[in-house]
């Protein structure tokens, strides 16, 4: 049987629990996707900018040859957006999980350690295991606002620790770790510091420590187009360190992975600064909207959040699946959050609406918290 062929570590693994689709709960449910409200997948509820679909179109008459490897334009445009310098920037076609995977493979041997503070993103688990890391669990500190515990973080790192994920905003607590935690565990360590920005247009902006990749020789910055860009269906991602790592990820990376419908959204998106600064302060209001509206249900539990979505612990009595499954049954989708190691059954997360949408939302959720 092919099944005694497949990889032991590949078999304990879960399937990734992505948020549900309007198509998927349309079906279900039998609701019009048009009436189906979606705050589960921490996208951008007003899409792209509007300038991309003419450029789409003048690009379709090439799509049948191969992209640019490395597109100057695209590269000449984030060097702008970022401060950093065109040869410090490496772009993925999967997001920035693709940089997650090429870092992946240029660092890590077998038994290599990983420290992950958990609650967080779920691919760096994956990615570090299937190339036969050994996770050590760091954590975010459910007893203190899900602050990190530095600590935990500090005495897991030994002569085989290779890369520290540290998510800020982290995903799915919306809360930021402290530049001089962040900074210590830099300066305590050879191995590589990946700092996930993927909500970082969220945050305040004297919190941005994009320009730490090119400080630290240790430290990878991701960013990403998915989320304040809202091209999370394009998949585009990159990231910022030292030339030597962009150098190494390049040879083991998929060379054409970046489409070039992909690469035209990218950089038009780079171009619309309008568009750029209106979703990222709609998306901030659009957060402070629900987090104010939360919080007058004594039912829950609301943590503050610097990123686009919303933590909420669910204290009325229902599990997290109950509680997103009688929401679901009215047209709305929330992520349940018990897949995400550290975390048990009784939190969800709240991205962002339109302003409509936040409106009728919090409507409905009265009649299931109250």
């Amino acid at each position: 049987m092919i099944d005694n062929n497949i990889r032991d570590i590949v078999k304990t693994f879960k399937a990734y629990v992505p948020g549900k689709s309007k198509e998927e709960i349309a079906r279900n449910y039998g609701i019009n996707p048009n009436d189906i409200i979606k705050l589960g997948s921490n996208e951008n509820p007003w899409g792209c900018s509007p300038k991309i679909k003419d450029e789409i179109l003048k690009e379709i008459p090439k799509i049948h040859q191969y992209p640019e490897p490395i597109n100057p334009t695209l590269m000449e445009e984030l060097s702008k957006f970022t401060g950093a310098p065109m040869e410090n920037i490496i772009v993925g076609g999967d997001g920035a999980d693709e940089v997650i995977d090429a870092t992946m493979r240029i660092l890590i041997d077998k038994d290599d350690e990983v420290i992950i503070p958990i609650p967080t993103f779920t691919q760096y688990r994956i990615s570090a295991l299937i190339y036969g890391a050994k996770i050590k669990y760091a954590k975010f500190d459910k007893e203190n606002d899900f602050k990190l515990d530095v600590d935990s973080v500090l005495n897991n790192i030994t002569n085989k620790t290779k890369i520290i994920f540290l998510c800020s905003p982290n995903n799915p607590t919306g809360n930021i770790i402290d530049k001089k935690n962040i900074e210590k565990i830099i300066n305590s360590t050879d191995a590589l510091v990946v700092i996930d920005h993927a909500y970082i247009e969220y945050s305040k902006k004297e919190y941005d420590l994009t320009d730490w990749a090119l400080k630290y020789d240790n430290v990878l910055v991701l960013r990403t187009f998915s989320k304040v860009f809202g091209l999370a269906g394009q998949r585009i991602g990159y990231g910022i360190t030292n030339k030597k790592l962009v150098d190494y990820m390049m040879r083991v990376k998929p060379i054409f992975s970046l489409t070039r419908l992909s690469q035209i959204c990218a950089i038009t998106a780079l171009r619309d600064k309008e568009f750029f600064n209106k979703s990222k302060n709609d998306g901030i209001r659009s957060r402070e909207i629900l987090y104010e509206g939360l919080k007058k249900f004594k039912e829950l539990k609301v943590y503050p959040s610097e990123a686009n979505y919303i933590l909420v612990e669910v204290k009325n009595g229902m599990s997290s699946g109950e509680f997103c499954e009688e929401l679901l049954k009215r047209g709305v989708i929330i992520r349940d959050c018990k897949s995400f190691e550290g975390l048990d059954g009784e939190y969800v997360r709240i991205a962002i609406g339109t302003f409509k949408e936040d409106r009728r939302f919090l409507e409905i959720l009265k009649d299931i918290v109250e």
